[in-house]
């Protein structure tokens, strides 16, 4: 009876666990690893969010910090840190920017790219796909002078619930589009190895933009001689790139996630088969981050990281979002209820 008993509870959790999607891996070599200087580590304030995994942070033009939670919230955020809950989008918001008109867009893994009125708390659908296909992963969002719209999406294959399926891939299924005043949708990169952070330069000469699992900064030019290629800025990090913003002096902002996860480079240059094995464990059983606060200002010229804050809190940590305003550092976070910021 009691063996009984065990098979229905198994059954059971199986019905109530979603089951993972299929992943189909290619053999991957990573970059190399990269050194960055040590910096040092800096007395954070913790900011306690009405919910988790506040994923990006972005400011307004009159101060308020707006960020997302993992149940689909919109939060906007005094200076003070106080915490009012505007909208919610019903899936799970990623990046934002705020538009030159006060609208906030939404990178929204489950309803594509969003725009919000911060007055009424409306929700619009700017772009939900590409090309006849879901927009899978919406993940970063940004916005020029003449009112163009860039967005990534991290991967054309998995929602944000299964972002480690796209790594255990490797299939650099990421990519960078342009979203024109008049409606049209343009491809402008493919084949990014988890694209994220996209921020213009201070002169809109090149954007900017980051690949999580490559590990890398690059720019895509704007204007010039170059104009409509790629170059890179800044190459074999030893952590994992998420979202980006430009300082006010120019400078670009980095929020890493993570080091280097040696368990996950290790299996990427081996036979497929290993990491389709590996994917159907538990996620528990899966690699995972180890939550740091780490993040790394680049000169958007040279590329050569000139500040920065590494260290560790026990309430914060495994940033993915990161803005610089009114004299402090704000960042966010997947793995915390909790913004965080540190003076200048």
């Amino acid at each position: 009876m009691r063996g009984v008993v065990s098979l229905l509870a198994c059954a059971a959790y199986r019905q109530r666990v979603p089951r993972k999607p299929p992943i189909d891996p290619v053999r991957w070599t990573p970059p190399p690893v990269g050194e960055l200087p040590d910096f040092a580590a800096a007395e954070l304030t913790v900011v306690p969010m009405p919910g988790d995994g506040p994923e990006d942070v972005v400011v307004d033009a009159t101060g308020q910090l707006w960020t997302g939670l993992v149940d689909g919230r919109i939060v906007r955020v005094t200076p003070d840190g106080a915490a009012t809950v505007v909208a919610d989008t019903g899936g799970r918001p990623l990046g934002m920017h705020v538009a030159r008109d006060g609208r906030v867009l939404i990178c929204d893994s489950h309803r594509g790219l969003l725009a919000l009125d911060p007055t009424t708390g409306t929700l619009s659908t700017l772009i939900d796909s590409i090309e006849g296909r879901p927009l899978m992963f919406c993940s970063n969002v940004t916005e020029t002078s003449d009112g163009t719209i860039y967005f990534t999406e991290s991967t054309s294959r998995f929602h944000f619930e299964y972002y480690q399926g796209a790594i255990l891939e490797a299939r650099g299924s990421g990519s960078l589009f342009r979203l024109d005043p008049d409606g049209t949708v343009t491809t402008l990169v493919q084949g990014l190895y988890f694209a994220n952070g996209v921020t213009p330069t201070a002169d809109e000469s090149a954007l900017v933009f980051a690949e999580t699992q490559g590990r890398r900064l690059s720019k895509y030019w704007l204007s010039g001689p170059a104009a409509g290629t790629v170059t890179p800025l800044a190459e074999h990090l030893p952590g994992m790139p998420d979202n980006i913003s430009t300082a006010p002096d120019g400078r670009i902002w980095v929020a890493l996630v993570s080091s280097i996860i040696p368990a996950a480079e290790r299996l990427a240059p081996l036979p497929p088969v290993l990491r389709k094995v590996v994917w159907r464990l538990p996620n528990a059983l899966l690699p995972k981050i180890k939550p740091e606060v780490w993040v790394v200002a680049f000169d958007a010229e040279t590329g050569a990281a000139v500040t920065g804050i590494r260290t560790q809190n026990p309430a914060f940590g495994a940033v993915t979002g990161v803005v610089e305003t009114g004299g402090k550092l704000w960042m966010s976070t997947i793995e915390f209820p909790a913004l965080a910021n540190t003076q200048l």
